[in-house]
């Protein structure tokens, strides 16, 4: 009778999943930026960087890239719950690459008379406000639907999140004192 039951993989919230592609992000975008003052070329670079990040390096890592790894998650296949292949990595990233990119190219591109950059993050926050308005166990953004994915907890990585709650607790428990 018990061996009939399925083990409820572990869910992971919004927040941590932003935190996470935050972290990959910067560590895509920060080497990006120095290729010099050309739009385009940075965001080339931004997407050519932001797929090796994570396609190749995710298969490789058991589904986790950087920002997943410092966060305890990883990415599933939605049908067999084992990391996607390479075809669904790339349909997910090249989405989710191109609207991160777009997304950074207007926060570098503000200025005080420019504000209207700033609609170059819309393609992202459309894409992942699908998962804010899921009521399914596992939200999905449009880019995991497109690539039939889902993100799950793990028991491989760092505890970041963790940690950095330990150290503030911490301090804030000296500041009291």
């Amino acid at each position: 009778m018990s061996s009939d039951l399925v083990p409820l993989l572990p869910k992971v919230s919004v927040g941590r999943r932003a935190a996470a592609l935050c972290i990959d992000g910067i560590a895509v975008w920060l080497p990006s930026l120095l290729l010099g003052t050309n739009a385009i070329v940075q965001t080339i670079f931004f997407v050519l960087l932001w797929l090796i990040l994570r396609v190749p390096i995710v298969r490789k890592n058991q589904g986790q890239s950087l920002g997943r790894w410092a966060l305890d998650m990883k990415i599933a296949d939605t049908r067999f719950q084992r990391i996607p292949g390479v075809q669904e990595l790339c349909k997910r990233e090249a989405l989710l690459g191109l609207c991160l990119a777009l997304a950074f190219a207007g926060i570098a591109g503000i200025t005080s008379t420019n504000a209207a950059v700033l609609l170059l993050m819309l393609p992202l926050a459309i894409d992942c406000s699908v998962a804010l308005t899921s009521a399914e166990r596992f939200p999905q953004a449009f880019h995991d639907r497109i690539g039939g994915t889902i993100v799950v907890g793990a028991r491989r990585g760092y505890s970041l999140d963790i940690k950095v709650r330990r150290l503030l607790d911490q301090v804030q428990s000296n500041v009291r004192r």
